[in-house]
């Protein structure tokens, strides 16, 4: 199924941020070289096999530089692709092909680079009820795109930001007097924000007894050895959500899902995803 993209206003912004970042008031070499009305055709294609993410916005790169150009997508956001497969082709005036291509292609590469990892981890744990989610270690001002990559690669959404859901981490914990310091927290958030998911942060077994209680939305288990893990979901009984944090590779993540946690949690996907290799063509 297609994942619906980030609104309109948010594309609008990012196009906008990496053209005047990119371009500054004008580009020079372009501009000298490419004499005006001078029209051709070109096309975008992927050098290397992986999940397409970003034709929106850099469909909207382009247009914020010329709403000339006409642009055809040839596959959508979340594709499989194919070395050499072609994503998009463009028609219209050179000098906004060359002057727009570099900003589309950098969003293409990064948030393909961030669905193709994402699809990695989903299908080493396809055989399992356990979801893949994202974090906040995400690039200051690309969240909303990199979690929409992480959605079209087949991930979940952690929290958006700090507004959006109650998370006591390790840091909050140690100001906590135990156990019951935790169940004050717990009442607390309640009675702030009774709507707002609950996910709390245990690193040992004895906080996850306390918190499966409690009435917590989720638990996050942090750092804990696999057999750890088993025996936390053995704890919880299905009292409140699992989930899994810190470190996770390719090669761990299937055992960590076979333990019984409901979700686990990859900061990579985002802080050090390797881009996917994106080309532009003249024609």
């Amino acid at each position: 199924m297609p994942v619906t993209p980030p609104e309109p206003a948010l594309l609008r912004e990012a196009a906008s941020r990496a053209l005047a970042e990119d371009v500054g008031p004008l580009d020079i070499t372009t501009a000298c070289l490419v004499p005006k009305n001078t029209k051709a055709r070109a096309h975008i294609f992927v050098k290397e096999e992986g999940v397409l993410c970003g034709l929106p916005v850099a469909a909207q790169v382009f247009s914020e530089v010329d709403t000339a150009l006409r642009l055809t997508f040839k596959s959508e956001d979340g594709d499989s692709l194919a070395k050499g497969q072609t994503v998009m082709e463009l028609e219209g005036p050179v000098s906004a092909i060359l002057t727009g291509e570099r900003s589309a292609l950098n969003f293409l590469q990064h948030l393909s680079g961030i669905a193709t990892q994402t699809r990695r981890f989903v299908r080493e744990i396809a055989h399992t009820p356990c979801r893949i989610l994202d974090t906040r270690k995400t690039t200051p001002g690309l969240r909303h795109l990199e979690k929409y990559a992480v959605r079209c690669g087949g991930g979940v959404n952690h929290r958006m930001g700090l507004y959006d859901a109650f998370m006591p981490k390790d840091n909050h914990v140690a100001l906590m007097a135990q156990p019951d310091g935790l169940l004050e927290a717990v009442k607390k958030m309640k009675n702030s924000d009774p709507d707002a998911p609950i996910i709390f942060e245990a690193d040992t077994l004895e906080q996850v007894a306390v918190l499966a209680n409690a009435g917590v939305t989720r638990i996050l288990l942090d750092n804990m050895p696999i057999p750890q893990m088993r025996e936390a979901v053995r704890i919880a009984a299905g009292k409140c959500g699992l989930e899994a944090s810190g470190n996770m590779t390719l090669e761990r993540v299937a055992a960590v899902a076979e333990t019984g946690v409901d979700y686990i949690s990859v900061g990579s996907l985002t802080h050090s995803v390797r881009a996917l290799d994106f080309s532009l063509e003249m024609d």
